[in-house]
């Protein structure tokens, strides 16, 4: 339908029908377009969308995308979403219809994002890569697309990093004294490093959460600041909400800090700051001791390498560090189980050097089982004894020579008999 051009105000609008999901007919205007192109084309992907056909823009499905899973998803992860769609994605294919895309133009994309100056990690790769196919597969689901472009394109980047940064406990305890002037940052990092809890975890405690009783602390949400604004919500996943124990002078050190807070109320914020906070004390202490500067997340990471070294098993890790499934755990930190391997190894070669050895124990002098049984041994047999071999094969008494005893009775012969 054509655009109007208001003479009162010189801009330009459009009118026009379109049918509502529900399947009534309705009009549509829209004012303030400065030409009238902007006009038509506002008319035009505001039915595209409507109609939801196959032949819309890659930027119309984003937008009925994020429309739908605002609804579903946390703020923060449509916050993610928004960020990589806007920078990574619509620049290439924000202007092409979505049925015209071709696996030919996922390469193209594919090989700008792994050629770009900016050198994105291998992970972040997988991220951005992992978007776009979130959306194509959107589109087949709900909106009639035939064909899968991302497949036949392939991924780009891995899904987890090569390697994983994490402090050994030396390490740990030299980075402590680095910061141990500021007694707000040494009981961060001393909660973080010895429960591996997130870092949003750890900012999103009160001191109701606290219980030095059990000795444990109660993890049940997770804190974020976006847009300047505080927020608390639930945790990652719902085995992110979990008791952790915790040793007792963790214990000692959270109850010296609470009586330091001046009339602290039970759900107000343990520790008031922020993650930027954090990073910039981390860095400090890097600095100030020399040791290697590694990420927040991979304190978490360093706790469960100290638990791993002292034995603990990946049932045990996973409940405490609020995995979803074991196998996240396993794949996480396979890597971290080598003396395992070298335990087996022990354990297969001291099987193998019994292999052919024969014991010979020698038997007791007077043997309870024996005696209540009405077999007596006096430790002076003749050699004409009947060995422990044949005496007490499948007896399972333990071995030694017996007397010999005539069998009481007649003895009945059994008949031969004659081979055909």
């Amino acid at each position: 339908m054509p655009a109007y051009k208001d003479n009162k105000t010189g801009k330009w609008f459009c009118k026009f029908y379109y049918t509502d999901w529900q399947g009534n007919n309705r009009q549509k205007w829209k004012r303030g377009f400065a030409t009238k192109k902007e006009a038509l084309a506002y008319e035009r992907d505001f039915l595209e969308k409507q109609s939801a056909n196959p032949d819309m823009t890659f930027q119309n499905l984003y937008e009925l995308y994020m429309e739908d899973m605002t609804a579903r998803l946390k703020k923060s992860t449509i916050l993610t979403k928004r960020h990589i769609c806007e920078t990574h994605i619509l620049p290439f294919f924000g202007k092409k219809p979505i049925n015209e895309i071709k696996a030919s133009d996922v390469r193209r994309w594919q090989n700008q994002l792994m050629n770009s100056p900016k050198g994105y990690s291998k992970t972040y790769l997988k991220t951005i890569n992992n978007q776009l196919t979130c959306m194509i597969n959107y589109a087949k689901r709900f909106y009639d697309l035939n064909t899968n472009p991302c497949g036949q394109a392939g991924s780009i980047g891995q899904a987890k990093a090569e390697e994983m940064d994490y402090w050994t406990y030396d390490e740990y305890i030299a980075f402590r004294e680095g910061i141990k002037d500021k007694p707000l940052s040494y009981i961060c990092f001393q909660v973080l490093y010895w429960t591996g809890m997130r870092e949003g975890e750890l900012l999103a405690l009160t001191a109701a959460d606290i219980d030095l009783g059990t000795k444990q602390i109660d993890i049940n949400k997770t804190y974020q600041r976006l847009h300047g604004e505080d927020i608390i919500t639930t945790p990652k996943t719902r085995k992110s909400k979990r008791k952790v124990p915790i040793p007792d002078f963790l214990c000692q050190e959270l109850q010296e800090y609470m009586d330091s807070r001046y009339m602290l109320a039970p759900n107000e914020r343990l520790f008031p700051i922020t993650k930027s906070f954090l990073s910039h004390e981390m860095e400090r202490g890097c600095k100030k001791t020399g040791v290697k500067r590694i990420r927040i997340h991979d304190i978490r990471h360093s706790h469960a390498s100290l638990l791993i070294n002292q034995g603990c098993d990946a049932l045990i890790l996973a409940d405490r560090l609020g995995h979803e499934k074991v196998s996240t755990t396993l794949n996480t930190y396979s890597h971290l189980f080598p003396h395992k391997q070298q335990e087996l190894v022990s354990n297969l070669e001291q099987l193998a050097a019994t292999v052919g050895a024969t014991p010979t124990p020698e038997p007791p002098m007077e043997n309870p089982l024996l005696k209540t049984m009405g077999i007596s041994y006096d430790g002076n047999m003749s050699s004409d004894s009947v060995t422990p071999d044949t005496a007490y094969a499948n007896t399972g008494l333990p071995y030694g020579p017996i007397p010999k005893e005539t069998a009481s009775g007649k003895v009945i012969p059994m008949p031969k008999r004659k081979a055909i």
